[in-house]
């Protein structure tokens, strides 16, 4: 068993687990970190997309009650239908616009330079929509999950598409846009929680399966640490965001991008880093 090579399936999945639902982009942190750590082959790229399961598994754990009550509820209460429904329907244009254009994207946009200006743009959005919140006089429309319309849902589906350009950040992309489309803070990101349960689990599913004959048992030891990370730091993120949204804005979450963007940007201009795409 390669010591090492647990060490930066570990650091990898903290990584994950860190970076997944906050509004600065896991795709792109293990990106970089793929770099830095040389886990940027065709199987760390697998591995990057599988150990998001680990993320998920940490949602299901802090919305186990909700999750469970709407299984339960499901055959006969309109408001579990209706919850229900608007995952399916929010999840549904990703995995289209994924499965015409993912191909085309992966080869074309997983650049250095593409993720480091996304993290720039996406810093400036956030940046935006706080400050058009803040100068607000109304309250937002939806104060509740179970407020939101099938039109709301698809909104939110449709926003999500922009993440499939690294560098954006799914939860980003979600949870800003519905913010602009009325939903609060807190819906916003508790609605970006339940649509990544469908969302990472399919594509990592995907991904294993489309990428199989890389794979074999002796990889289980780094996808299971690498899991095992993901979870752990997500389920912390997680505990500490819901907390952190009722009372504070995402405006440092928006530097940071910045910061980081022109940082990679520099890095790459100087060749004090080579980034591998």
């Amino acid at each position: 068993m390669d010591t090492l090579l647990l060490l930066k399936a570990a650091l990898m999945g903290i990584v994950e687990g860190l970076t997944e639902f906050l509004p600065i982009s896991s795709t792109g942190h293990l990106i970089l970190a793929g770099t830095l750590l040389d886990m940027h082959d065709d199987k760390g790229k697998v591995f990057d997309i599988a150990i998001q399961t680990g993320a998920i598994f940490a949602v299901i754990l802090v919305y186990w009650q909700r999750l469970r009550d709407t299984v339960v509820q499901l055959p006969s209460q309109p408001q579990a239908q209706r919850f229900a429904a608007n995952v399916a329907i929010a999840f549904f244009p990703a995995v289209l616009l994924g499965l015409l254009f993912g191909k085309a994207i992966k080869a074309n946009l997983f650049t250095p330079t593409v993720v480091a200006s996304t993290f720039i743009i996406g810093g400036l959005i956030i940046l935006w929509a706080e400050r058009r919140q803040a100068r607000s006089e109304t309250a937002p429309r939806i104060l509740s999950v179970d407020q939101m319309s099938g039109l709301d849902a698809l909104k939110v589906g449709l926003v999500q598409c922009l993440a499939l350009v690294p560098g954006t950040s799914r939860s980003g992309a979600t949870i800003i846009g519905g913010m602009f489309l009325g939903l609060s803070r807190q819906v916003a990101t508790e609605f970006s929680f339940y649509l990544a349960i469908p969302t990472l689990i399919g594509a990592g599913a995907y991904s294993l399966y489309k990428e199989r004959a890389l794979l074999s048992l002796a990889d289980l030891p780094q996808f299971g640490v690498g899991l095992l990370f993901a979870f752990i730091s997500a389920w912390l993120c997680i505990r500490w965001l819901l907390r952190f949204v009722a009372s504070h804005s995402f405006t440092g979450f928006a530097w940071y991008r910045i910061a980081f963007g022109l940082l990679i940007l520099l890095t790459a201009q100087q060749g004090w880093v080579v980034w591998a795409e």
